[in-house]
């Protein structure tokens, strides 16, 4: 199952009144940790665990105290010292090392289910935004432990930072975790052939939309493509109304096919997806776009061509893996450089001044 924030709350929304829920999330963590503030999890009363807090060290005795939140409907704070000889963590030795400190908060219609029902629904409609948590006190004076602010539409399309922010503020005496919160990557996938299946499962896994499309009969199948959320068959012109108006954010090109190729390029110049690729090698790549009629500099972005990361794919599912793998760092403006060569003080630089 997916972690992502879209597919948990997807799980959580249809059964929010059936059984009782509590939301755990880090606010703050010192030295490495396996997921930083702003992470969430759910709790069940039915023994229902949705996403991650940890590497799934923790995650145990968090859900021991979920029950006992449930119990209360109050509230709780805890913390985990992996530097702390007489801490569970430590003793245990799990975790990374560092100190995780979190929030355990009861989800109900009393307290307007912190309004993740609002959250839910932005997320629905692509639409980012901030989630203010109120960190418990002994003090708090507010009857609203969670709330929900939507980002203008207006600024949907601008520039829009995936990796994920949450930071600690203080707000009439009250500390409050504000997360940003990013819709899910929307991806079209333009063939539906056999290699574009692992595709749409991977990107599907990660928790993005999906959207595949092809006009040939025996592609593109429901059959073959359970994992996509929506499966075109309409001409290639009218594919940039639809990246424009579903936010599409990747376009992965592999028709296999240099005609059908072409004609998707050729609706790109004016839409609005922060990265293109196309399958194939170079040699290939330029005759598509002069079936095209077009020049790289003609499309929005700079297009990935050969598509994916040298990692030595040669099946669909590794190769599959190369794709997302460069797309995902594209869209989270990563240097997909391996995390021993990282510098954590240097900035992120686009993978494709890398490759190209």
């Amino acid at each position: 199952m997916a972690n992502a924030l879209n597919t948990l709350l997807a799980t959580w929304y249809s059964q929010k009144d059936s059984v009782a829920w509590v939301l755990g999330t880090i606010y703050q963590t010192k030295g490495p940790a396996y997921r930083k503030a702003g992470a969430m999890m759910l709790f069940s009363s039915d023994g229902q665990q949705l996403g991650m807090l940890s590497g799934g060290c923790l995650e145990s005795d968090i859900s021991r105290h979920a029950r006992q939140v449930m119990l209360s409907q109050q509230p709780k704070l805890l913390t985990y010292d992996g530097t702390d000889e007489d801490d569970m963590a430590f003793q245990l030795g799990i975790g990374c090392g560092g100190i995780v400190e979190l929030m355990l908060q009861p989800i109900s219609s009393n307290n307007a289910y912190l309004q993740l029902d609002k959250v839910y629904q932005a997320l629905i409609k692509h639409q980012a935004g901030q989630y203010h948590q109120l960190i418990p006190s002994a003090d708090n004076q507010f009857s609203l432990d969670g709330y929900f602010v939507p980002t203008e539409l207006s600024n949907q399309h601008k520039s829009l930072d995936r990796n994920q922010f949450a930071r600690c503020r203080q707000k009439d005496n009250q500390t409050w975790l504000i997360t940003d919160i990013q819709p899910p990557i929307h991806i079209l996938i333009a063939g539906g052939g056999i290699d574009a299946r692992p595709v749409a499962s991977i990107a599907k896994q990660l928790g993005w939309r999906v959207t595949v499309w092809d006009p040939r009969p025996a592609n593109a199948r429901a059959e073959y493509f359970s994992a996509a959320d929506n499966l075109l068959k309409y001409p290639a012109n009218k594919l940039n109304d639809y990246i424009n108006e579903q936010q599409v954010n990747a376009v992965v090109v592999m028709t296999h096919n240099v005609k059908l190729d072409a004609e998707v390029l050729q609706t790109l110049p004016n839409c609005q997806a922060e990265f293109i690729g196309l399958l194939g090698p170079i040699n290939r790549r330029d005759k598509v776009l002069k079936q095209a009629k077009l020049t790289l500099s003609d499309l929005p972005v700079e297009l990935c061509s050969p598509i994916g990361l040298d990692i030595g794919g040669q099946l669909p599912e590794s190769i599959a893996l190369s794709i997302i793998a460069q797309c995902h760092c594209v869209l989270h403006q990563k240097s997909a450089l391996p995390l021993n060569q990282c510098n954590s003080d240097a900035k992120a630089i686009n993978h494709l001044q890398l490759v190209m």
